[in-house]
């Protein structure tokens, strides 16, 4: 097995090109998902003059078992996932782009990627958006160390948390966990739980993300 599973995975973009676009978002699919599906979102979204990518995970799947689970028994998977999307911002960025010009979102298992590159690689992006995500690592995980190394570091960027509750894949308390310390690295968090929602995006969810998209390019 190689240590770098997703490292050769195809990127596809819809929306505006790099060259002409006035913000980029780096989309993530959930697990069994792939990047030709989330691209789905650029037309749910609405915007004009966004440059969409979204990674292509090897086997569909960014890494083996429940976000929930130790972090080495997803490994190499989960470190190559970061990687992965650690790359596709650094092209977007070698277009020109500034990370205040970056919004980095997804969904379910891509929402908990996106989520855990924000925290892991801290700056001021364009935002973030996890439509049913959190955080990666078991419960007990001391998560406030991120927040303690870099108190100031997102830098006001806005932070979108959705999810249903209950949801069969993402408890709402690691949702609330992870807001709090986005929050504590500098974010401006925004929450929104959705009871007896079903694992999936909602229309209320993806106008929230709207109004991120056009506010961060003002």
């Amino acid at each position: 097995m190689t240590s770098d599973p997703h490292a050769a995975g195809v990127v596809l973009q819809r929306g505006a090109p790099l060259s002409e676009a006035r913000l980029a978002v780096v989309l993530l699919h959930g697990r069994g998902g792939s990047a030709q599906d989330i691209l789905g979102l650029s037309s749910a979204l609405n915007v004009p003059g966004v440059a969409y990518q979204a990674p292509q995970a090897s086997e569909h799947t960014w890494y083996p078992l429940s976000f929930l689970a130790p972090r080495q028994e997803n490994e190499p998977f989960l470190s190559s996932a970061l990687a992965k999307v650690g790359a596709v911002v650094r092209s977007i960025e070698e277009a020109g782009f500034s990370r205040k010009q970056i919004v980095i979102a997804g969904f379910s298992q891509g929402a908990c990627l996106a989520t855990e590159f924000v925290a892991r690689s801290p700056a001021q992006y364009g935002g973030l958006i996890a439509f049913t995500g959190g955080l990666i690592g078991p419960p007990g995980t001391n998560f406030r160390d991120l927040a303690k190394g870099t108190p100031k570091a997102l830098a006001g960027t806005p932070v979108l948390f959705c999810s249903g509750d209950p949801d069969p894949h993402v408890p709402w308390a690691r949702v609330e966990e992870s807001a709090s310390v986005l929050s504590g690295m500098g974010g401006s968090v925004l929450t929104r739980r959705y009871p007896g929602r079903p694992h999936t995006i909602t229309q209320a969810e993806l106008q929230l993300a709207h109004e991120l998209l056009i506010d961060t390019q003002k």
